[in-house]
């Protein structure tokens, strides 16, 4: 008998192109779309349910708006308010796409699910374990991945591994799908503009509070708007002239301050990480070589990981790092196997 997979469609062409895949190789396959906000998610679901009724599967919706508001937007809403700088996809994948709609999934007798996310999982057969690996598509996204869990893994299908968008597009054409042609959403989904600062304020009904630009002796430099508009390495968008490049090295929320310093003040020779996941192996007792990228498009870098507990870990890098930014996550390879990742608390 086939098995059945839920697949979250999102109505983008990766994942009405996962969903064709699926049928080709003979898998019962079902729609399914999230609702993740109140308002502004219908066109999307009306894009996902187009694609199934051209596919003929069924399409269902899935309401998680308490969810997320409580575990991904309250996280980057109060992650912002403390000087850090939050990946919500990160968050919402492990959580929601890959944790409550799994849950639900398997709840209603599916086998699994697949999404449209360029990543590649296969089975160790000496450990038994489930491991990840990015893939050479200039369309990678191992980085956001990386929180997955082993249970959550061994249910998870990715059908455009190994393909480049040019090639994910043509399958929909040849499917007459209704968004072949339709582009990538490049922006954090709940957030308007991708303008962070004022979809902070109105989600908090308060205002950012001004303080100050101080250099790293403490000296006031001017002021800023609140420090939710900042993150570290920035340059431009300031609001204020000093007469040479400053940047952001780091944000104090205890005392509401930005502080900057000149070129080359941004570099880091290390990192400490907290919420640390492992894929290959259980959390490791000594020092590991790795290869690390503290965010999604930087390039890796060669770094000795010293595990500080389960889930805690400081990297030293070889080579200094520019920005190593509080709140992004830093996530490690070995060649192309993800080795697991966390969230960058001190840099």
């Amino acid at each position: 008998m086939a098995k059945t997979i839920w697949v979250g469609m999102s109505g983008g062409v990766d994942s009405s192109a996962a969903a064709a895949l699926l049928l080709e190789q003979g898998f019962r396959v079902t729609g399914v779309t999230l609702r993740l906000r109140p308002q502004g998610a219908e066109p999307d679901i009306e894009d996902a349910r187009q694609v199934c009724r051209a596919l003929g599967i069924e399409h269902r919706v899935l309401d998680f708006t308490g969810p997320f508001r409580r575990l991904v937007m309250d996280d980057f809403v109060r992650e912002y308010l403390h000087g850090r700088t939050p990946n919500p996809c990160v968050r919402c994948n492990r959580a929601i796409k890959f944790g409550a709609m799994l849950d639900a999934a398997l709840e209603n007798g599916a086998d699994g699910i697949a999404t449209g996310h360029y990543a590649r999982v296969e089975r160790d057969p000496g450990s038994g374990r489930y491991l990840l690996y990015r893939t050479p598509s200039k369309k990678d996204q191992s980085y956001v991945l990386y929180g997955l869990t082993q249970r959550q893994l061994s249910h998870t299908l990715f059908p455009v591994t190994g393909l480049e968008k040019e090639a994910v597009r043509e399958i929909a054409r040849k499917y007459g799908l209704p968004v072949a042609s339709k582009g990538d959403s490049m922006e954090i989904c709940f957030v308007p503009d991708d303008c962070h600062p004022r979809f902070i304020e109105e989600y908090t009904g308060r205002a950012l509070r001004p303080g100050n630009f101080v250099d790293e002796q403490g000296r006031v430099l001017g002021r800023h708007q609140g420090i939710a508009r900042y993150t570290v390495g920035q340059r431009k968008g300031l609001g204020v002239a000093f007469g040479r490049p400053m940047y952001v090295v780091r944000i104090d929320a205890g005392s509401n301050e930005v502080v900057l310093g000149e070129e080359g003040r941004q570099l880091s020779s290390s990192l400490t990480a907290g919420e640390m996941n492992y894929i290959p192996f259980d959390p490791p007792v000594s020092p590991l070589r790795v290869q690390a990228k503290i965010r999604y498009q930087a390039p890796p870098a060669d770094a000795l990981l010293y595990p500080l507990g389960p889930d805690t870990a400081r990297l030293e890098f070889d080579r200094p790092q520019r920005s190593v930014t509080p709140g992004q996550s830093v996530v490690l390879y070995d060649g192309d196997l993800v080795v697991g990742g966390g969230v960058i608390r001190l840099g």
